[in-house]
């Protein structure tokens, strides 16, 4: 049986809508091998699909068909870290774990490339597919079927402060609440914070983040979807955030920081949360994930 771990990504990064992704240290594992049958099963209490719809199934069938075998069955086993729904790349995950361990079954013929290819196509777009594989901090562009995208790692003080709450925003929905078009100033300044935001992740010259986090072409649309949005944006600056945003879709919010300044977060954003009556969210500080999906054997 071999064992698939893909960490959580969180796409956008406030300005870089569609584009820009990271890799973070919470990940997902999945136990799969073939069978003759299909068992799938949780390690923890976070309900599965255990039928023909489980989406890591799904994936690894897509797989099977591209290379010409037909899947009889398949054990899976899943534990499940990464909250659904929260915007943190939990599909994703689902989806690349099933690609990567029915490739690596199969023999590994497809290459990573082609892997990164097929998962962007499945999830409609590349920004938490590419960054589950690759790692990193990942500037993503798809043309024609082919994603093209480049990895860098993030510097070394940068914390991810994860608020999570306790509540789901479908992607469905944070998708079609967004306008058709643009206009010419808003597309430019988000290209132009888009570029300072990976330049910046790169080189750790952290009095960027507050301006890179900066969007006109999805956060304005979507902060009425997730309640309580406001206030804590506004926390997170108060004990020290250098740039906070909605991860993907929301609902998360994350803030950046230094990590010399994370012991503000850990000791006061509940408790001051709670004070406003604001309960149920969780905390969960983060790294970069420098080296995406692995895969061993158990």
């Amino acid at each position: 049986m071999i064992r698939v771990q893909v960490p959580a990504t969180s796409a956008n990064l406030g300005s870089g809508f569609d584009s820009l992704g990271i890799a973070l240290t919470l990940q997902n594992q999945v136990w799969m091998e073939e069978s003759d049958s299909l068992e799938i099963s949780s390690k923890d209490e976070v309900p599965i699909p255990t039928d023909e719809s489980n989406l890591i199934y799904w994936a690894a069938g897509r797989l099977y068909e591209l290379c010409g075998r037909r899947l009889p069955g398949m054990k899976i086993i899943q534990q499940n870290d990464i909250p659904m729904a929260r915007g943190l790349g939990s599909s994703s995950a689902c989806i690349v774990a099933g690609l990567l361990g029915a490739n690596r079954l199969l023999g590994s013929p497809l290459s990573q490339q082609e892997l990164i290819n097929l998962a962007a196509k499945i999830e409609g777009h590349p920004d938490n597919t590419t960054p589950a594989i690759s790692g990193g901090l990942v500037a993503s562009a798809i043309e024609g079927e082919r994603v093209y995208s480049v990895s860098v790692p993030v510097a070394e003080n940068i914390r991810f402060v994860l608020f999570i709450p306790p509540f789901e925003l479908k992607t469905e929905k944070a998708r079609a609440i967004l306008p058709a078009q643009y206009s010419r100033e808003d597309a430019v300044y988000n290209l132009s914070r888009s570029a300072l935001m990976t330049a910046t992740l790169f080189s750790g010259k952290t009095e960027n983040l507050r301006v890179a986090v900066q969007d006109r072409l999805h956060q304005p649309h979507r902060s009425g979807l997730i309640p309580h949005l406001d206030q804590v944006f506004r926390l997170s600056y108060e004990l020290g955030s250098l740039g906070t945003y909605i991860s993907g879709a929301g609902p998360t919010i994350i803030a950046l920081a230094d990590v010399a300044d994370t012991g503000n977060f850990t000791q006061y954003a509940l408790r001051h949360l709670e004070e406003k009556g604001i309960t149920g969210w969780r905390l969960e500080i983060h790294q970069a994930n420098a080296t995406g999906a692995q895969i061993a054997f158990d």
